[in-house]
């Protein structure tokens, strides 16, 4: 696993350890996955993004699906991930970088464009979290269950079968297409074999709530930078009118439809996305 996203490095930050791939050279596009998935949401995109000439970092967020715990006292709430997120990019000098976000870290995204906008050229969000919408309904009862003792181990013992992979509550909602078993086992085993991983999980769940997406898009006005909203209309999730909402908020956005896909573009049409992300950088072939 990971092969295709480039190089395993890690990186120090305040907040712990973080895991990621790079691949390529040039300008910097930095991936940000969603809840209980990881890096290797990206597999499909990142080659081609790299070979159309830039530099590709894909990091495992400590959203549940992390291999390495975070420190005890890290601040995992959604504004702590977008100061993680922050911190990667300071960490590394990283500039004028390009975000690349989808689902849960399409909300955490939007929080560093509020926030934390310094070193952010651009950014791409596929279907994610926002305005009220944090949690979508489907999964509104997690922050609930994360309180309850015990809940994160059964959360993770559920997901596990194979046979549960394409029920709405777990991928069947996300994913058109049924995702690599491999690659699902990549997401759903740190959670059941870490007590750790499962505090991270927990520490950001119980953290999850519209206010902080809500206060987020209020600060987005002041985005003055590219955005490109490359949304599927057919995703039942965060339904295309989010994403015309957002661009009524933002200075600078572009709404674009990716057809035949759910939540996980990056799972359905991966091509798609690279055109999009290559064409809306500036990237060119070598």
């Amino acid at each position: 696993m990971g092969t295709a996203l480039g190089q395993e490095k890690r990186v120090r930050l305040p907040q712990g350890e973080v895991r990621y791939f790079e691949r390529g050279t040039g300008e910097s596009v930095v991936f940000v996955h969603g809840l209980l998935v990881n890096a290797e949401l990206w597999r499909s995109v990142v080659p081609d993004v790299a070979d159309a000439g830039f530099r590709c970092l894909a990091p495992d967020w400590p959203l549940g699906s992390h291999s390495t715990p975070m420190a005890a006292d890290a601040d995992l709430t959604p504004p702590g991930q977008a100061k993680l997120i922050a911190d990667f990019l300071e960490k590394l000098d990283l500039r004028e970088v390009t975000l690349v976000a989808n689902d849960t870290g399409g909300a955490l995204t939007q929080l560093v464009m509020a926030s934390h906008p310094e070193r952010v050229a651009r950014v791409v969000l596929t279907p994610s979290d926002c305005f009220e919408c944090f949690f979508p309904p489907m999964f509104a009862y997690l922050p609930t269950l994360a309180r309850v003792p015990g809940a994160m181990w059964l959360l993770g013992a559920a997901m596990r079968p194979r046979i549960t992979h394409r029920l709405p509550i777990t991928f069947g909602l996300l994913s058109k297409r049924p995702i690599a078993p491999e690659v699902v086992a990549s997401y759903l085993d740190p959670m059941w074999r870490s007590a750790e991983i499962r505090r991270d999980l927990r520490k950001f769940l119980v953290g999850v709530h519209k206010r902080h997406t809500l206060t987020a898009a209020r600060g987005l006005r002041d985005f003055d930078k590219p955005v490109l909203l490359a949304w599927a209309p057919e995703d039942r999730l965060f339904r295309i009118s989010l994403a015309h909402r957002l661009a009524d908020v933002l200075p600078r956005a572009t709404v674009v439809e990716i057809h035949d896909s759910y939540t996980f573009v990056p799972e359905d049409q991966p091509a798609e996305l690279v055109k999009h992300i290559i064409g809306f950088a500036g990237g060119v072939a070598d």
